[in-house]
């Protein structure tokens, strides 16, 4: 079984995120990248499934300028078997990165295509279902738990009222939540025989598809700054504040 794992670069979650003093987008400059957390995920859980035996081949995709070649290279550390970067300059929305995978879904045929969730910059969470839609595939979303049994994934995801579980015919797309799995850390070894493991970079334009944006960035703020707490002596008082202040209460 063929696993393909669309991986996303973003910047690392333990960094403090800048915006621009223009209020363009985030300053980047300087900044440490990393693969989105979730899409770890979803290369540690086709790691494993190659590893039980289930998959035979994993295929890590990235879209985006050469920078991110630093992140497959980290994914084939992790276990991937090859990769694939689409090269472009431009900051495709959801709906024009699921085009371009649909159409290496099509090339390459897998039976299996697990991406995170959402990333952490944009927090869409768009791309795997919007990739189910348009290649007609069965989807999973926000997976906890993937099991295979005959010919077919059962998926068990997290929903507002609990845990549902639904069974997926192959081919089938699986999105990862957090609870899946733990990802694994690259070691040296793997780095280095990483370095040796096919990259093969694709522009974009010879998908033929049209990548005019259907979003546009208006303006990016900071967060407002939270203000401290303060200590009350009393229930009386807490109330008073809740009531007068807050006014969260009547």
């Amino acid at each position: 079984m063929k696993v393909l794992v669309p991986i996303k670069r973003v910047i690392d979650y333990n960094v403090k995120v800048r915006v621009k003093p223009d209020h363009s987008n985030v300053d980047l400059a300087n900044t440490k990248m990393a693969i989105n957390p979730f899409c770890e995920i979803a290369i540690e859980e086709a790691v494993r499934l190659k590893e039980a035996g289930i998959a035979t081949e994993v295929i890590a995709i990235s879209i985006g300028d050469k920078s991110c070649q630093e992140q497959l290279r980290t994914a084939l550390a992790l276990g991937a078997d090859r990769a694939i970067q689409i090269e472009t300059d431009e900051n495709l929305d959801a709906l024009n990165i699921a085009k371009l995978l649909q159409k290496v879904v099509e090339e390459e045929q897998p039976q299996l295509v697990i991406l995170g969730k959402q990333s952490i910059d944009s927090d869409n969470n768009q791309t795997g279902q919007m990739l189910a839609a348009l290649t007609g595939m069965p989807q999973g979303t926000f997976a906890s738990e993937v099991k295979f049994i005959d010919d077919k994934v059962n998926v068990t995801r997290e929903v507002d009222g609990g845990l549902q579980t639904v069974a997926l015919s192959l081919p089938a797309i699986v999105t990862t939540d957090l609870r899946l799995n733990e990802p694994r850390y690259a070691t040296l070894p793997n780095i280095m025989k990483a370095k040796r493991k096919p990259l093969v970079v694709r522009p974009a334009a010879d998908f033929g598809i049209d990548l005019s944006p259907r979003t546009k960035l208006l303006k990016v703020t900071p967060p407002a700054e939270r203000k401290a707490g303060v200590m009350v002596k009393s229930i009386d008082e807490l109330i008073d504040k809740l009531r007068n202040e807050a006014k969260v209460i009547s």
